[in-house]
């Protein structure tokens, strides 16, 4: 087997391990899996009435619900990451003939698969709710590919904050600022209704291009900033990766 092979071998490994860590704890999984969608009942039936936007709210404040799945997700990831580097984990699989970032690659993918898990919650709950979406299979696609590219960012910079979290309670406390940029955003009010000091942070951070890229292309609501989600999205991913390698080449060194 070349070296490629071994290292999608050794992160498929620790993939699983990460896996059966997030099912075996059972009242966590449940928390990042119903908490996004009790934020989005809160949001449409408490606030929702108190809030003009075009067209149900329901069908705005969805795409921002997934993006704070995407904060809660986070924090389980850098926990994690943090409790291998506690526990000694990273040290005993060091010792091992491995591909070096496998644990790594491993946490990122569990992490990416339990966040998707959860966007598919809030849809389904979305629909039962009463959402539908006109879009085609063009824009639904595009959409979903938004979609991936943020939940690999967010996950890769969960890991890194992992990794440079001196233990798992530091590390769950680093992604609050991860949970709390959708809030400054269009997620759940239109950037009009801002401050203008406010507004022009709300406009240029990362979260207002995808929630306005997944709101225009699933419910042709507002206007699309497809070209700056993926650049921010492909940017923040390269930043994560680069950063998780950088701090776990420093905490792994002898």
């Amino acid at each position: 087997m070349n070296r490629l092979g071994m290292a999608f071998a050794d992160s498929a490994v620790m993939f699983r391990r990460a896996l059966r860590h997030t099912m075996r704890s059972k009242d966590t999984l449940l928390i990042s899996m119903l908490l996004p969608v009790l934020i989005m009942l809160l949001f449409v039936y408490v606030f929702g009435g108190a809030i003009q936007v075009d067209g149900p709210y329901l069908d705005y404040v969805i795409p921002g619900i997934i993006l704070l799945c995407t904060g809660f997700g986070a924090s389980i990831t850098a926990t994690a990451v943090a409790t291998d580097l506690r526990t000694g984990a990273v040290d005993r699989f060091r010792t091992l003939p491995m591909f070096r970032q496998a644990l790594l690659a491993g946490h990122a993918g569990e992490g990416m698969l339990r966040n998707m898990v959860a966007v598919a919650l809030v849809f389904a709950a979305g629909v039962i709710l009463g959402f539908r979406s006109g879009a085609g299979l063009s824009a639904w696609l595009l959409a979903l590919l938004v979609i991936v590219l943020f939940v690999t960012a967010i996950t890769w910079i969960a890991v890194a904050l992992g990794l440079l979290a001196q233990n798992p309670e530091a590390a769950g406390g680093f992604t609050y600022a991860i949970m709390f940029i959708p809030y400054i955003s269009s997620a759940f009010v239109p950037t009009a209704t801002m401050p203008s000091w406010l507004r022009s942070f709300a406009e240029h951070q990362p979260a207002t291009p995808v929630i306005d890229t997944i709101r225009a292309q699933l419910t042709a609501a507002g206007s699309s900033s497809t070209g700056s989600a993926v650049l921010w999205s492909v940017g923040l991913a390269i930043l994560g990766y680069l950063c998780a390698a950088a701090l776990f080449a420093r905490r792994t060194k002898t």
